[in-house]
């Protein structure tokens, strides 16, 4: 496969405008087209999708691009087909996933990433490159046709990763804890990606990106640290 994505844990940082945090990478990511086709369908808390395609477009203009919604497609099936970058937003992954599926673009997404189409994710829109949707921390809010997703990458993700701190008073599952559940029903391994983390993907290289470490969770194993500017050893994240 001629990969080239970047899969980020969220959209943004702390107070930073919208992916600004990605500009520099971004620019490189996309430097080969001048429009990028985004996916809007996650809706994060309910936006609409212009006031969501007006955000993002906003932040595209910064690197002189032109993001052009899926929405304003009579076909989008076709739209998939023929655009040279993508990125899809995040919000919901069970929302997102299902509007996928309805719309019969699933394999037309998942095909055109494998063929080298630049491609984008943030938080739900990074979930769905794994070959299913089961780490992700949404509610199901809608019930997609299935769980299955596009299988780009050899591993789940987990986004917004973070670890409860020693002392914390909260008496609620940790995350950790809820994806060595997910291990003992599911043998995919499982890389958890904390705010302002990113993978990026050039090929066969898949190397952690950002200002924090990430962490690889597989079965019967014990939690592994993937070092920020190492690449990642896709041995060790192929289900067994």
């Amino acid at each position: 496969m001629n990969l080239n994505l970047l899969l980020a844990s969220t959209s943004k940082v702390y107070d930073s405008p919208y992916l600004s945090y990605l500009k520099d990478e971004l620019e490189i990511l996309f430097k080969d087209t001048k429009e990028v086709l985004f996916i809007p369908y996650a809706r994060p808390g309910g936006i609409s999708y212009t006031d969501y395609t007006r955000k993002a477009s906003a932040f595209f203009d910064t690197i002189d691009k032109t993001c052009v919604p899926i929405t304003a497609f009579d076909y989008p099936r076709q739209a998939v087909q023929q655009t040279k970058g993508i990125f899809t937003g995040g919000g919901n992954t069970f929302l997102l996933l299902k509007k996928l599926y309805d719309l019969d673009l699933i394999d037309a997404l998942s095909d055109r990433i494998k063929h080298g189409c630049a491609y984008l994710g943030t938080s739900a829109g990074s979930n769905i490159c794994g070959a299913h949707i089961k780490t992700t921390n949404d509610m199901p809010i809608v019930q997609p046709q299935q769980f299955e997703a596009l299988g780009i990458v050899p591993y789940v993700i987990n986004p917004h990763f973070v670890e409860k701190q020693e002392g914390e008073k909260h008496q609620g599952e940790s995350r950790s804890t809820r994806l060595k559940e997910y291990l003992t029903q599911n043998k995919e391994p499982v890389v958890a990606l904390p705010e302002g983390t990113w993978i990026r993907i050039n090929g066969d290289e898949h190397r952690i990106k950002g200002k924090h470490s990430a962490y690889l969770f597989q079965q019967s194993k014990e939690i592994v640290v993937l070092e920020t500017g190492k690449m990642m050893d896709l041995n060790n994240t192929r289900s067994q």
